[in-house]
């Protein structure tokens, strides 16, 4: 009998005794009632309660915690609940889009085209880049996962700003790297010199958000292009541009002609956010092809699924309606913003298809308020991150703040 198995009770012939874990007492039972050999376990656990039994596990795994999703709204009676948690495009995909996802759908059982060929090939030729600099993954996430696994890890250090994408702590963290957080400034930029100032000799890697995520801004070119001239040449930066086509400021980076002056660049971008795709998970990594070849080589095969392959590809061939879309976001938001500023909240200039309300301590409250009212919005603690949705929304969410501050 294992150590600590002692009082459990075996009350079913045949029962196995095992250890009270953070599970509390189980019994399991070889049967074949739910599937042939399958083992049935009786759990005094419930899925919350947080994990004490020590199994074998990487001793990074103890401090990392795991991504926590935008809540949905709650339903309420008389009134249409809107989701403004979790950045997602309002507004349905494109009809061929739509088209092509019911084409794809037809052939399940098969698996789908490993190398993303037809996507990547025109991929880099609506960039102007050559096929060996794009590699695609399921979401920007798994972009920024396979750039994090060829990099960091236990005896290295990882430099972001923060308040960014939870992805970066989370990931950062589960490689054992040390994970060097910079805060943003006032105004939720980029501390550029801070950053570098992070820098020394065991940072395997950097990671910049434009525009970021929560606040809002993106970067510039100037200020870019002199952080990455001295920012030594074999470190590896990661430009996160999830909301690329949302930008309106006329002096952002152009990430694209950067890389050719520097080839430790890695551009993340997705179809989930102004494509609308974010349920079939399609995103890319453009790079120096010895980047992407080694990228390569902790992106999963097969996972960018045959259906986000085809939308993607119609997606892209109508890039041009797709813009059109998102600068319609960017007009709801400038809207939305030059509305929360008239009411006294300081939110930062946004080139995101979201707006950063920095309330501080009241943003539990606030958040509160705001799900009583049908509307779902990102409560990060130090602040409320709303994103941009249908014009009923937008309105009843001002109204919402506007009763909040008492004006």
């Amino acid at each position: 009998m294992f150590p600590g198995a002692q009082g459990l009770r075996a009350e079913v012939p045949g029962a196995v005794e095992v250890p009270r874990g953070f599970y509390g007492s189980a019994r399991v039972v070889w049967g074949r009632t739910a599937a042939r050999g399958a083992a049935r376990v009786s759990l005094g656990r419930r899925y919350d309660e947080p994990m004490t039994f020590q199994y074998r596990l990487r001793p990074a795994v103890r401090d990392a915690a795991a991504y926590v999703p935008g809540k949905p709204a709650a339903p309420i009676e008389g009134m249409t609940a809107y989701k403004l948690s979790a950045n997602e495009h309002h507004m349905e995909p494109l009809p061929q889009v739509r088209e092509a996802i019911a084409k794809a759908s037809e052939n399940p059982n098969i698996y789908p085209d490993p190398g993303v060929f037809e996507l990547t090939e025109a991929m880099a030729d609506f960039l102007g880049v050559a096929p060996e600099n794009v590699v695609f993954g399921a979401g920007g996430s798994e972009i920024l996962s396979a750039a994090f696994a060829i990099t960091a890890g236990p005896g290295a250090n990882i430099v972001y700003p923060w308040p960014s994408f939870e992805m970066y702590r989370q990931v950062g963290v589960m490689s054992g790297a040390e994970n060097r957080q910079i805060p943003l400034t006032a105004h939720g930029r980029h501390d550029f010199d801070a950053l570098l100032d992070a820098i020394d000799d065991d940072t395997t890697l950097v990671v910049l958000c434009s525009p970021n995520n929560p606040t809002g801004p993106a970067i510039r070119e100037a200020e870019f292009r002199s952080f990455m001239d001295r920012v030594p040449s074999d470190l590896l930066v990661v430009l996160d541009q999830a909301y690329l086509e949302f930008i309106t400021s006329e002096d952002a980076v152009d990430a694209v002609a950067a890389l050719a002056d520097y080839p430790n660049l890695i551009i993340m971008r997705t179809f989930s956010k102004a494509h609308g795709l974010a349920g079939l998970r399609v995103g890319y990594g453009i790079a120096h092809p010895d980047v992407i070849l080694e990228m390569r080589k902790s992106i999963a095969p097969f996972s960018v699924q045959s259906i986000g392959q085809a939308a993607a590809l119609a997606s892209l061939r109508a890039s041009a309606e797709v813009d059109v879309r998102a600068k319609e976001v960017a007009a709801a938001r400038d809207k939305l913003t030059e509305e929360l500023r008239a009411l006294g909240i300081d939110v930062p200039t946004s080139d995101a298809n979201y707006v950063w309300l920095p309330l501080g301590d009241r943003s539990a409250e606030f958040e509160k308020v705001c799900m009583a009212n049908g509307l779902a919005v990102r409560n990060l603690h130090t602040g409320i991150r709303v994103s941009i949705g249908p014009d009923e929304a937008m309105e009843r969410f001002i109204a919402v703040t506007r009763e909040f501050l008492g004006k």
